[in-house]
């Protein structure tokens, strides 16, 4: 029961996956810029980032079952307040809140899912997990696209409001009082600051890094420059999280048969393809290179992603997984973050004096040499378990 109620607040809080199609809409209602919209994505992820690693942290010392449940509460709240925001300013404020409320959905459902699993559980619980995560990227554009174009873009938030709730109840009734968090133990600095800590987390923060080009940018060059109306646009949005839900539980079957490392490589590869052949896309490209382009990024996401958090989360303690999920949460959310700024940026510099579409290129390609670095570093890493010799 725990592995459905805490994929379920994962699914809830990952449908702000229906927020970057929206962007368009949002910058017109607000008269602000394309670029204006990555503080839409900081305000939310950079808020979720820090609460993610302390909510775990919290919940290896009170229990993760009342972190859980203050999580999904004050979600609800932070879609009510998004959904009514009157200016631009309080839209930001209610991503704020939307984000400290999810960081302690994320950093405690890790462990939620995971508690009492040996090594093998651990990483299928995880590809369970990540794959909700990726399932609910996926849906999200598509259901956007139908309430952009039938309700308007506050819907995307007000829509949530009811599932957080739903998923609250479940938690309420599905989670043990004395639940996974029943062994108590600090987080010491220490136990983050070593060597393979850094390193496992170095390659999410490079890879969701990376990976948060298409979300900035794809929604316009999808609904812009190539014309399609929001609900098109969110079916080809959703290619990206598809191939990630679908990733993430492949991921876990090939590391126990390749082994970590030889996955965790092969995932970064095939996304740091998908990036760079997206970057060459123009307004002749054939929709169907876009799709293939669009799905091979999310793919190698999520094959990427689940036999590295299970490494990550191996390097902490038993008592520690709270923090070693919501430290997992980090490292990828730091990454976007760093990630949006940076495409935005360059995409920014190169528009005004180039076009959209060189502009878009240089974005899409450096987000792929980036992910290209995480691949290389990947290949240094040491004590990655070997494949499973039967």
């Amino acid at each position: 029961m725990s592995r459905w109620v805490g994929a379920a607040g994962v699914f809830v809080i990952s449908l702000d996956s229906m927020v970057n199609i929206a962007f368009p809409a949002m910058a017109a209602t607000f008269g602000v810029s394309a670029p204006a919209m990555r503080w839409v994505i900081v305000c939310y992820v950079l808020s979720y980032a820090f609460l993610s690693f302390a909510g775990g942290a919290l919940g290896d010392r009170i229990g993760y079952r009342p972190v859980f449940v203050v999580g999904m509460a004050g979600s609800a709240v932070a879609y009510v307040v998004a959904a009514a925001a009157p200016t631009f300013g309080w839209l930001l404020a209610g991503r704020v809140m939307q984000g400290l409320a999810g960081g302690l959905v994320y950093g405690t459902a890790p462990a939620i899912v995971t508690a009492g699993a040996d090594r093998t559980g651990r990483t299928r619980a995880l590809g369970f997990l990540n794959g909700a995560l990726g399932l609910a990227f996926a849906i999200g554009p598509i259901v956007a696209g139908l309430l952009i174009a039938t309700v308007g873009w506050r819907a995307v938030f007000s829509a949530r409001a009811p599932l957080a709730l739903i998923a609250l109840v479940a938690a309420l009734r599905g989670l043990r009082r004395d639940g996974p968090g029943a062994l108590r133990g600090p987080v010491r600095v220490r136990d983050v600051l070593r060597r393979p800590v850094l390193h496992l987390g170095a390659l999410p923060f490079l890879a969701f890094g990376g990976n948060f080009a298409i979300w900035l940018l794809a929604p316009f060059y999808i609904v812009e420059r190539r014309g399609l109306g929001p609900m098109v646009g969110g079916l080809m949005f959703t290619l990206t999280p598809l191939g990630m839900a679908l990733g993430a539980p492949l991921a876990a079957r090939l590391a126990e048969r390749l082994g970590t490392r030889l996955t965790v490589v092969a995932g970064l590869l095939v996304e740091a393809l998908g990036l760079a052949a997206l970057g060459t896309a123009g307004a002749t490209t054939p929709f169907t290179a876009v799709a293939a382009e669009l799905f091979a990024a999310g793919l190698g996401l999520g094959v990427f992603v689940v036999p590295n958090m299970a490494a990550l989360m191996e390097e902490f303690k038993p008592h520690q997984q709270g923090a070693a999920g919501g430290f997992a949460f980090l490292a990828r959310t730091l990454g976007i973050v760093a990630g949006v700024l940076t495409w935005a940026q360059i995409f920014e510099l190169a528009r005004g004096a180039l076009g959209f579409d060189v502009a878009f290129e240089r974005a899409l390609l450096t987000a792929g040499a980036t992910v290209l670095v995480a691949a290389v570093l990947a290949t240094l890493r040491q004590g990655m378990t070997p494949p499973r010799r039967d």
